[in-house]
């Protein structure tokens, strides 16, 4: 069974939170949200839904042994993605995904926010909300406009709210294969 983690800081964006845990379960992933920068797993979202995250990220640092998931998941939403930027070990974390290969997902702001702090973007394209991608210094010129999501090597990156569904579904795609995909699109009665 392949496994995510997802991170939720106070002010991500409910729609991309939620939209791609439900699809990943949906689809027999094991997924796991996690509190970052709390010591409780309540976590507000951007437009006041309050969500209880499965465990906070430090627990989780502490008791997984170091094994790392088959991926992770940045949701956006300001000041959600800046409130991942600003916690040292969902930093850390992620920079371990990337560098070993496995699988680093971000959508709306997190990619234009948090990604250019780990290296995620070095040398590939991607995608994030309009008006985010000046935030990315110089990973600018490898920024594609006007799509719904940008998967390249192991980077799957989201324009936005309105792109959760693509995005959800490449997630899905991408981890348990095209049959899977299929399946979970009919259940869902995608259009």
């Amino acid at each position: 069974m392949k496994t995510v983690v997802v991170f939720l800081a106070d002010g991500f964006e409910e729609i991309e939170a939620v939209t791609v845990i439900d699809y990943l379960r949906r689809a027999g992933v094991k997924v796991t949200t996690l509190a970052t920068g709390k010591n409780n797993c309540t976590v507000e979202g951007a437009h006041k839904i309050f969500v209880a995250a499965d465990e906070t990220l430090l627990n989780y640092l502490s008791s997984s042994g170091g094994k790392l998931p088959d991926a992770v998941y940045l949701p956006g939403g300001m000041p959600g993605a800046s409130n991942i930027a600003e916690c040292d070990e969902a930093v850390k974390f992620i920079k371990q995904m990337d560098e070993e290969g496995r699988l680093v997902t971000a959508i709306c702001a997190s990619p234009a926010i948090v990604l250019p702090k780990t290296g995620a973007l070095k040398n590939k394209k991607w995608t994030c909300y309009p008006g985010m991608k000046d935030n990315a210094g110089s990973y600018v010129s490898t920024h594609k406009d006007n799509v719904p999501f940008v998967t390249d090597k192991n980077l799957i990156t989201g324009r936005g709210p309105g792109a959760a569904e693509q995005f959800a579904m490449e997630l899905v795609r991408v981890l348990t294969g095209e049959s899977a995909a299929q399946k979970v699109k009919s259940g869902a009665c995608q259009r």
